[in-house]
This record gives C-alpha cells, sequence and structure tokens, in this order.
C-alpha cells in the first residue's frame, strides 16, 4: 500500500483530523478509528494517544515529510482517521 496515497484519498474521501489538538480530541472521544504519529511527535501527544484505545501507527518520516503525504504545505505532527472513505488506510498495521 502507498501510504501517501492512502492518506491523501482518506482526506479527500473519508473524515480525518489533522493536528494534534484535533487528534488527541477524537482519541478521547472514542471516535479515531486509526492515529498515525510523525518520528518527530511531540512525546506528551505520544504519550497521550499511546494511553487510548485507538490504534497507532508511527509514520517513518517527520512532520514535515508527514504534511507533505497529506498534500499540505505546512508540517503535521499528527493525523486521525476517523472514516477511512474509499482509502484502504486502516490496513497499516498498529505499533
Amino acid at each position: 500500500m502507498d501510504l501517501n496515497k492512502a492518506l491523501r484519498l482518506a482526506i479527500d474521501t473519508g473524515d480525518v483530523h489533522l493536528g494534534s489538538k484535533q487528534s488527541s480530541r477524537a482519541v478521547d472521544s472514542g471516535s479515531a478509528k486509526l492515529i498515525i504519529l510523525a518520528s518527530n511527535c511531540p512525546e506528551e501527544t505520544v504519550n497521550f494517544v499511546k494511553g487510548g484505545k485507538t490504534p497507532v501507527h508511527s509514520f517513518s518520516g517527520n512532520n514535515s515529510v508527514l504534511g507533505a503525504a497529506c498534500g499540505k504545505p505546512f508540517p503535521i505532527s499528527v493525523v486521525a482517521i476517523l472514516d477511512e472513505g474509499k482509502s484502504d488506510v486502516l490496513t497499516l498495521k498498529a505499533d
């Protein structure tokens, strides 16, 4: 699976929250199905999302690379997938 294509398709056709505040809220409410963390995500955010029941996938690139993978011109540390839409992004293995 091409993660970049899967992320963009999920963003275009599904329900995805970008950033640590929105993603943390999604984990807290239980609405997130998958969390994707950049390699340089802040430790407090990592600890919070890994403490929840949502599966977590560690992205191999940093927040700038994750932002580019999402098709955004800014860095993104956390992506919460609430609905994958037409994407197969939920087939990612959690860490």
